[in-house]
């Protein structure tokens, strides 16, 4: 049954992704891993995070870090033990905070037992448990995902002269779900999960579950079908967990993977990411103005999940072939830097390091609509290194003080160097040094995350824009209306943000607002009061304002 009373919670929380590997070693083995967790969950506390969620801590080669799982009911030995998993959720759930972690349900690693058995004859009985093939000239219509590797979404297997379907790397098979057993295995993974207490899973790879002829053999209506399958076990069997959807598509497309409540609770708002990046190098407002415009009303359950960074590259697959070049141009100026259909690196690279503009982007982060995704380190703004393999550049250990190592551990070999380039390096960026300096970015967005706390306005609240004449400047309503606050039932607050490098002037019209003060609840400092005429602002270069009214 549900711990948690509160059904909504992720409306309101703050997601921490964070992968276990680079976080803190505990057995000083090299490897991040549940122990070393353990030990900075009160620092995840005091930044202020709601739910912390776990990239795949599950048995795997690790040929895409953890993404090719070998084994769904077991903790990767690098990591850990069941009980070290269990002792994280119970210190997680201690400090009122949740937990969530990846479950992939599209595909397995190659060495998983169920492939191994799967390809060991035509006649194994788990051989309907993935998707074979006399020809590879089936599903022509289906895009190549890993366009810098894969040349088919066919793997040529010798062992019975067949070939297996895979839409990421060949080293991970496509379960196929149309087998009535892989539906049900997965429903009793989700089970197994469940039991141990995490509150809930981001489900990776959701499009593709299922294959048709004619099709791309993406969002297809059978996949809808299990989806559904999935909500209804949870919702019956574990009441106030929820499911996160991985599906990196326009927004309308995503929309459907909400169903009628009846789907995914939340999903991720992929495409406004790569927008926010693009109206700051251009100064101006129109990229996020169109997406937001584009993007539907969601059902009352259900909400988006935004993020300015993650562990994969900066994806640029939902933007135009125009606003690829330019991305590529502005943040992505050396080849190396490129990856896939997107940018290998991490926020303070991508913003030059320029503290102003790294601010001004989380203050719009938790302020748009739905719950914001920090990735670890983003809140001391760590470094990347883009000569690393395929995107360990941004997964590199986590820079907790200036010893040697970054804190990380004090094992003789790492699973990956910790940074050390002269803007970049742990002893310039650690989380130490950050604490002990008030003006520092980590001061600041625990800051924003105590206001945000404060006001379900961010979390609930109904979204408008509400946009000056000048395009350098953006600006949006957040409202909600509580009956249960008997003073102020309805709460007004007006975020705006200069996109610019330039003090900007502008008007705007608050009649509605008459006779009020604003405050800027980020520094309590209030505003000249509001009357018929146009308000007249004055921005400095990057700013952001969230004016309650």
């Amino acid at each position: 049954m549900s711990h948690n009373p509160n059904l909504t919670w992720y409306k309101d929380a703050v997601f921490y992704e964070l992968y276990v590997r680079a976080f803190k070693d505990g057995n000083e083995d090299g490897h991040g891993d549940l122990k070393g967790l353990l030990t900075k969950l009160d620092y995840l506390q005091e930044l202020g995070v709601d739910c912390i969620w776990l990239l795949p801590i599950y048995p795997s080669p690790l040929f895409d870090d953890g993404y090719d799982v070998s084994g769904y009911r077991g903790i990767h030995e690098d990591f850990g033990t069941l009980e070290d998993f269990k002792a994280v959720v119970d210190g997680i759930h201690e400090r009122g905070m949740y937990i969530i972690v990846d479950i992939v349900v599209n595909h397995t690693s190659d060495h998983h037992p169920w492939f191994i058995e799967s390809r060991s004859s035509k006649e194994s009985t788990k051989r309907d448990w993935y998707v074979w093939s006399e020809s590879d000239q089936r599903y022509r219509d289906a895009r190549i995902i890993f366009l810098d590797t894969e040349t088919s979404n066919w793997e040529y297997d010798p062992l019975t002269g067949e070939y297996y379907w895979h839409r990421f790397f060949h080293q991970q098979p496509d379960l196929n779900y149309d087998s009535p057993a892989v539906q049900q295995e997965m429903l009793d993974i989700i089970d197994f999960w469940m039991e141990l207490g995490i509150d809930g899973f981001r489900v990776d790879a959701v499009p593709y579950l299922f294959e048709r002829e004619g099709t791309n053999c993406e969002n297809l209506p059978e996949t809808h079908d299990y989806v559904k399958r999935m909500r209804a076990h949870v919702n019956t069997r574990w009441p106030g967990r929820i499911l996160l959807a991985e599906a990196n598509q326009w927004p309308a497309d995503v929309r459907a993977y909400f169903g009628d409540d009846d789907e995914f609770h939340m999903a991720f708002h992929f495409p406004i990411m790569p927008r926010l990046f693009m109206a700051l190098k251009q100064q101006n407002r129109k990229s996020i103005v169109d997406i937001l415009h584009r993007t539907p009303e969601i059902p009352p359950l259900a909400q988006w999940c935004i993020f300015l960074r993650n562990h994969d590259e900066l994806t640029l697959e939902m933007v135009t072939e125009e606003e690829r070049q330019y991305m590529w141009e502005q943040y992505a100026p050396i080849p190396r830097m490129r990856l896939n259909l997107g940018i290998r690196r991490r926020l303070a690279p991508l913003l030059d390091n320029d503290s102003r503009q790294i601010k001004l982007l989380n203050a719009m982060l938790f302020s748009l609509p739905g719950s914001p995704i920090i990735y670890y380190g983003d809140e001391i703004g760590m470094g990347d290194d883009i000569w690393r393999e395929d995107r360990n550049g941004v997964r590199t250990p986590m820079q907790w003080n200036s010893s040697n190592n970054a804190g990380f551990s004090n094992a003789a070999q790492l699973y990956e160097p910790v940074l050390n380039d002269p803007v970049f390096g742990y002893e310039l960026v650690n989380v130490e040094q950050q604490q002990a300096d008030p003006g520092s970015l980590w001061h600041t967005i625990r800051h924003v995350l105590e206001v945000r706390k404060r006001h379900k306005v961010f979390g609930r609240g109904t979204f408008a824009f509400a946009l000056p004449e000048n395009e350098g400047l953006l600006a949006y309503w957040r409202v909600i209306e509580d009956a249960s606050a008997a003073d102020s039932p309805v709460e007004k607050v007006l975020v705006i943000v200069n996109l610019t490098g330039e003090t900007q002037q502008t008007t705007l019209d608050l009649s509605e607002c008459a006779g009020t003060r604003p405050v800027d609840i980020l520094t309590d400092k209030v505003w000249p009061g509001v009357d018929h005429e146009p308000y007249s602002l004055a921005l400095a270069p990057y700013a952001y304002h969230w004016l309650k009214f």
